[in-house]
């Protein structure tokens, strides 16, 4: 980014937050976004996620600890 599109998006940045923190607490955006508690959906989800990564990881360090029980062969000289 060249220096006078920084500057610029700079001034944006703390001239937009300034007016975001300025408004009431009623009309702010993470005002509205609050949903609330976690939904058993979500709870299931993550579960779900965790389980996945934990069975491939398995199954990828079983073959790491196969390959290398493994003896490595020497090559022989002609």
């Amino acid at each position: 980014m060249s220096e006078i599109t920084l500057t610029f998006t700079t001034i944006v940045s703390v001239v937009a937050g300034t007016l975001r923190r300025a408004l009431p607490s009623s009309m702010r955006d993470d005002a509205r976004d609050e949903r609330g508690a976690v939904s058993i959906e979500h709870v299931l989800w993550y579960a779900a996620a965790a389980i996945s990564v934990a069975v491939v990881a398995t199954i990828i360090w079983n073959q790491v600890k196969a390959t290398a029980s493994t003896p490595i062969q020497s090559p022989s000289a002609p």
